[in-house]
């Protein structure tokens, strides 16, 4: 028999896990391993920066996520990931995550994140800038161009430019259309 413990339900469970301290990772599960195409040894106690497109979305969604993890002590959103390493090194994929703080007063302090692989359901296409995928994201989770605005600290007339580009590059008539295109990749 096979004994049960929380290190084995740890490293098998069926979605990726992150433990973080001060938006590093501590440790690791095999899914987020196979999901980034890493091993645990080049992600423990790196940033969580390696992850990101880019540097700068790494910053914004940090600073974005804070008063929400703050406030609530959990946070959940679809984002534009990157492959770290292997055969698909660079490429971008969406991913749900979920995270809860172990301290609300200081919230990137200590952490439990997911992560979810949404690449089979949602691959990315169209080539996006930053802003262009937290629009989308947003839109996907059905946000008017105020709410995206506020949570992003933009006005909302600079989220409908974004929207308008995003529009042209999918080649949607309405904000349904892009969200069906978004959605479908």
């Amino acid at each position: 028999m096979i004994p049960l413990d929380y290190r084995l339900a740890f490293d098998l469970a069926p979605v990726g896990l992150v433990l973080s301290r001060h938006r590093a990772i501590v440790d690791c599960n095999l899914h987020v391993c196979e999901m980034f195409g890493t091993t645990r040894d080049q992600l423990v106690g790196q940033s969580f920066k390696v992850l990101y497109p880019s540097a700068d979305e790494y910053e914004r969604t940090g600073e974005r996520i804070a008063p929400i993890l703050n406030a609530h002590g959990h946070y959940s959103d679809d984002r534009v990931m990157k492959r770290v390493d292997g055969r698909f090194k660079g490429e971008t994929f969406w991913c749900h995550v979920t995270g809860r703080a172990l301290n609300r007063d200081n919230p990137h302090e200590a952490g439990i994140w997911t992560f979810e692989d949404l690449s089979s359901r949602r691959p990315v296409k169209a080539e996006l800038t930053a802003r262009e995928r937290e629009v989308a994201a947003h839109l996907m989770n059905g946000l008017t161009s105020k709410e995206i605005g506020r949570s992003l600290a933009i006005s909302h007339r600079t989220v409908e430019i974004y929207r308008a580009r995003l529009m042209r590059k999918y080649k949607a008539n309405t904000t349904a259309d892009l969200v069906h295109r978004l959605l479908a990749g």
